[in-house]
């Protein structure tokens, strides 16, 4: 194997222009494959950061559409049932009007326990004015709804619900970058929306998990779980099914280009190899003629595709990551943030230089076989 990995090396030093031109079509393979996906994995993270980055992941209500009334129990539930969910939080939804002066916008006034209800929103990191209310009748608003009733800290507001009249305190304003939740919520403390309906429950009961693609799963164990309690759960997967649809496609064609990319490099590796029989002819033939096996000739064209395989998947790797850094430098939107974030997976890399190598040593075998067969006397008949 030496002696054949020395000749490899010799044979491949002969020829360098040959031998740029086969590292650097491994190389771009391997860069394709590095970008795309790299790409197609940042795109991914953040269209599903998005889409619920700052949302509930399982949501338990009331299977009657009702009031949950045990709480702490289904709390309890919910928090045992796997050691995936990070945060619980349970929320009181009531919809209303907020009147000011004759001015009148239809609003959803949502109660939270922000201890645990931040961790899922970031209302802290969302707050544009003021703070997070903490006492009763404290409400803070979206920007879309300040800016259409001409809205200021400070201000007393009334909101009106089927259970009668409340004045509220503005406490803060809040931008979440979504129009419909601007222009549509208000939030307090889980004890003002109860004092205003005069119950002592929620009505749901939010939670985000660490592997948000497990939701599907984990919903289906709390349905059978909190039966007995008459709740039942939904889950971001079930609602967005199309986004999750999109992700499968992004999925499955970035593997059909990579695996082209791949077919590629082979049939350029093997036909180039193949050729390179051909030229070495001679060599192999004088080779056999001093009595090196056939084995051995064979192990010098599987060592010239490893070669080549580690030289050119590792500048793949480099080429690939420049073109991903690349990408995410200059192609920025309006606020300077990428279009697409990079997402670099060290284990994907790893996994592509490894198919790489592979592909590259596989591409040998033809002509490590054809040079195994070759004889003296064929050498000779054909110089």
């Amino acid at each position: 194997m030496k002696l054949a990995f020395q000749i490899a090396w010799r044979f491949l030093s002969s020829a360098k222009r040959q031998t740029f031109i086969i590292i650097l079509g491994i190389s771009v393979g391997v860069s394709v494959q590095v970008f795309i996906g790299s790409l197609i994995s940042g795109l991914q993270e953040s269209l599903v950061e998005t889409t619920i980055g700052s949302a509930s992941h399982i949501t338990v209500i009331n299977e009657y559409d009702s009031l949950i009334y045990n709480t702490d129990e289904a709390i309890t539930v919910v928090s045992t049932s796997s050691d995936l969910f990070r945060v619980v939080s349970p929320v009181f939804d009531l919809g209303g009007i907020l009147e000011k002066n004759s001015e009148k916008k239809e609003i959803l006034y949502r109660g939270f326990s922000f201890d645990q209800a931040n961790e899922i929103y970031k209302f802290d990191e969302r707050l544009t004015e003021g703070r997070i209310p903490n006492q009763l009748d404290e409400i803070s608003l979206g920007v879309g709804i300040k800016e259409e009733l001409d809205l200021t800290l400070g201000d007393t507001i009334t909101y009106e619900t089927p259970f009668g009249l409340r004045t509220l305190t503005i406490v803060g304003f809040f931008d979440f970058e979504v129009n419909a939740i601007n222009q549509s919520w208000g939030i307090g403390t889980i004890s003002t929306l109860q004092d205003i309906v005069g119950e002592v429950g929620v009505t749901s009961i939010e939670s985000q998990i660490s592997d948000e693609f497990e939701a599907e799963g984990l919903a289906l164990i709390l349905d059978q779980q909190l039966s007995s309690l008459d709740l039942v759960t939904t889950n971001w997967m079930t609602d967005n099914a199309s986004l999750l649809s999109g992700l499968q496609g992004q999925s499955i064609s970035s593997l059909m280009i990579q695996v082209f990319v791949i077919i590629s490099v082979v049939l350029g590796i093997s036909s180039t190899l193949a050729i390179t029989v051909m030229q070495k002819s001679k060599q192999i033939g004088i080779m056999k003629a001093m009595g090196i096996l056939d084995r051995d000739a064979s192990y010098v064209f599987l060592s010239e595709g490893f070669i080549l395989g580690i030289f050119g998947a590792l500048g793949g790797v480099l080429l690939g990551l420049g073109l991903s850094y690349a990408f995410t430098t200059f192609a920025l939107n309006p606020d300077g943030t990428p279009v697409v974030p990079l997402s670099i997976d060290l284990g994907f890399i790893a996994l592509s230089a490894s198919i790489a190598l592979l592909a590259s040593t596989i591409a040998s075998l033809i002509p490590a076989i054809k040079s195994s067969k070759m004889t003296v006397i064929e050498v000779i008949r054909n110089a």
